[in-house]
Formats: structure tokens, C-alpha cells, sequence
């Protein structure tokens, strides 16, 4: 896996996030970012569900402008950012997942047929930030979010440990 790479998840690992208490019912087949390696094991990354932001009526966008414009202090600030991936793109940050290659089901390929990679310094340190926000208000509050962050990461962890060799491959 490579960080700020897209790739689309297989179906087992959010099956797992819903075997673990958490809610995945996003019925879309969405790309992810990996963002960055997580400082808790080196085959663990941060990623972030991606989605097209004109598939949005205007309520929708509507509702994501009024998140991103809270307060910065405002931890709902971080839970969207819009950017472009290669269109206009809605990252979902507070959707966001700890992943590991075992459960990657192919690359999101861009125009040239290659992986996608993120290379806007901007963006990814817009990202970064918030992702950062995002888990550090986690940590306080395990598995606040829906998708129970600390639940699947803790499990990806052990499976990690469990199986060190499948994660090279």
C-alpha cells in the first residue's frame, strides 16, 4: 500500500467494522485514501472514504459547507474537506478507517491506467490535519465515531500480529 494512494476496499473488511459494533451502510462502492502509516504498527494506514462531490443534490453539499465551516476549534470542522482528486471530491474524514493491504480488492486507477496518488502538498496537509484531529479526539472517546475506529483498529492490530507474513505478500 502506498500513502496517498486510492484504492477500493473488499467487502469483508467493512463486514468487519459491522461484526465489531460499528456502522458502514454506505451502499456505494467508494475509493479510500490512504493517508498516512499509523504510528502504532508499520503495515496499519489512516484512510479516508472519497466521494464525488457533483453526485450530491444541494441539500447534501449544503450540509457539508455548513460542517466545513464551523469554528476550526470545532471538531465537526474536520469531519469533510473538498478537494480534487482527479474531479471535484468530497473526502469524508470523520468516515475515517485504519487499513491494512489485506484488504485491499484492487487499485482506483486514474486516466493513465495507473494508481492514483495524491501528490497536491496543499490538500495533503489539509487532510492530514484534519485526519490528525480526528483520531487525537478518538483516542478521548473510543469508537465515538460510527464506524468504531478504536474497535477495528485494535482488531486489524491483532490480525497483524497473528499473521505477520500475509501482510507482506
Amino acid at each position: 500500500m502506498k500513502e496517498h494512494g486510492m484504492y477500493f476496499g473488499k467487502k469483508e473488511f467493512y463486514q468487519i467494522i459491522r461484526n465489531l459494533g460499528g456502522t458502514w451502510n454506505d451502499s456505494k462502492e467508494r475509493p479510500i485514501l490512504c493517508l498516512i502509516k499509523s504510528l502504532e504498527h508499520d503495515n496499519l494506514y489512516w484512510a479516508i472514504p472519497v466521494g464525488n462531490y457533483e453526485h450530491r443534490d444541494e441539500k447534501a453539499k449544503s450540509r457539508i459547507q455548513k460542517y466545513m465551516n464551523y469554528d476550526k476549534k470545532d471538531i465537526r470542522s474536520c469531519f469533510y474537506h473538498i478537494g480534487n482528486t482527479n474531479e471535484k471530491s468530497i473526502f469524508f474524514i470523520s468516515d475515517v478507517v485504519p487499513f491494512t493491504d489485506k484488504y485491499i480488492d484492487r487499485e482506483y486507477l486514474n486516466k493513465t491506467k495507473k494508481i492514483h496518488i495524491i501528490k497536491n502538498k496543499t490538500l495533503l496537509s489539509e487532510l492530514e490535519y484534519k485526519l490528525k484531529r480526528i483520531l487525537a479526539f478518538e483516542k478521548t472517546k473510543p469508537n465515538y465515531f460510527r464506524q468504531h475506529i478504536t474497535d477495528t483498529k485494535n482488531y486489524l492490530i491483532s490480525e497483524l500480529k497473528t499473521n505477520p507474513s500475509k501482510e507482506a505478500l
